[in-house]
């Protein structure tokens, strides 16, 4: 079992202290992810910044999910499948979506099995992308931006789903209806 400390307000580190207050304001609970995390202010910042940056791109709701969902799997994150899926609810994607991206199944249109197939291929070749791949994904309507924007939520999902395995964080009461193991 791990033995990282899941935090509170009361518990963090003081630079962690506002961070989790916001997130108690907004969700209504601290989630053990920034739990975990708020013992380094940093990484939790950098997180939440870097997951705010990511909501900003060019993708939609059901896009940002491919993204997320694809690269937990990949990662095996016990933690993280649940949460997005939940996430996914709250933005009103179709289940039909997170189901299929949870049990690695075809997505049900061309342009998000694109996004999928080129987000799995930049996690499993570390960003080493051939020609094909990169035209594959070119060819189904996303350009260079997108490229460098599955990049960003890759450099998200890396902090959140290594901190989980670390940490091995237990899975939020709110998300544990969505349970997953690959």
């Amino acid at each position: 079992m791990s033995e990282f400390k899941l935090h509170t307000v009361a518990t963090a580190p003081e630079k962690s202290k506002a961070m989790l207050e916001g997130a108690v304001k907004q969700m209504g609970a601290i989630p053990g992810l920034y739990a975990v995390m708020s013992e380094s202010p940093e990484t939790l910042k950098a997180y939440q910044q870097l997951h705010q940056l990511f909501t900003s791109t060019s993708f939609n709701a059901e896009e940002l999910t491919v993204v997320w969902q694809t690269i937990n799997v990949e990662h095996e994150c016990h933690y993280c499948v649940p949460a997005h899926t939940g996430i996914a609810h709250s933005m009103n994607v179709d289940p039909a979506i997170t189901e299929a991206l949870r049990n690695q199944q075809p997505m049900p249109t061309e342009k998000l099995q694109a996004l999928h197939e080129f987000t799995l291929a930049m996690v499993r070749e570390r960003g080493n992308v051939s020609a094909q791949q990169m035209a594959a994904f070119f060819a189904a309507g996303y350009g260079q931006q997108q490229v460098l924007e599955v990049i960003l939520g890759l450099s998200q999902k890396v902090i959140s789903n290594y901190v989980n395995h670390v940490a091995e964080t237990p899975v939020d009461a709110m998300f544990e209806q969505f349970a997953w193991r690959k």
